[in-house]
């Protein structure tokens, strides 16, 4: 059987927006910006012929045909939440790692990572960039030569002022246990490096 659905970023976006009530709202739990979620419920709503928000100033308001819409929304996302976390070792936490094409991967000893971390659920994505970021594909981001954007936090891997590889985690989750454990990782690599003069071609410092 085919499924016939519309773009699943586009379904999340209304399912945060109705729930809050607010775009604003929901961009901040979706790491995106408010004009983003409004294009993407604007797109949704072309697709599909109906209007899902009467948008009043300053209110925004489920129409009839969105109150109906969302409870089998919310329960299908439920439903794939349930299925996913199904897939995690018992009791892990699940951290998705997305990092730029040209990183030797090598370097950044997963492997060994998940060994020394059996509670966390490491998965990768490559190549992955900004785009990843925000659309919620990833929850940590290795990029190249990204050192600033608004409700991120950027840390530099490697020193210099040439273009080098950044650490760039949303600013509200740039402290879970996962992420923290993840950029600690990084900065023993980095001792590892000093200590035997190896020269840190992927991890130089880290700077908070």
């Amino acid at each position: 059987m085919t499924y016939i659905l519309p773009p699943l970023n586009a379904l999340r976006a209304f399912e945060a927006a109705a729930r809050h009530l607010s775009f604003k709202l929901a961009a901040h739990e979706l790491h995106v910006t408010p004009a983003a979620v409004g294009q993407q419920v604007k797109a949704l709503e072309a697709r599909l012929g109906v209007r899902l928000f009467d948008r009043l100033h300053k209110q925004l308001i489920l129409t009839a045909a969105g109150r109906a819409y969302l409870p089998g929304i919310s329960e299908g996302f439920r439903h794939i939440a349930e299925a996913t976390s199904q897939l995690k070792p018992a009791g892990a936490v699940l951290l998705q790692l997305g990092v730029h094409g040209s990183i030797d991967l090598r370097r950044l000893q997963l492997a060994e990572f998940r060994s020394a971390h059996p509670d966390i659920g490491l998965r990768l994505l490559q190549p992955a960039g900004l785009h990843e970021l925000v659309e919620g594909k990833v929850d940590l981001l290795i990029a190249r030569g990204l050192g600033h954007h608004p409700g991120y936090r950027c840390e530099r891997m490697d020193e210099g002022s040439r273009l080098g590889d950044w650490l760039v985690a949303p600013e509200g989750t740039a402290d879970c246990p996962e992420i923290v454990s993840f950029r600690e990782w990084l900065r023993a690599l980095l001792a590892e490096h000093a200590l035997s003069n190896t020269p840190p071609r992927l991890v130089g410092s880290i700077r908070s």
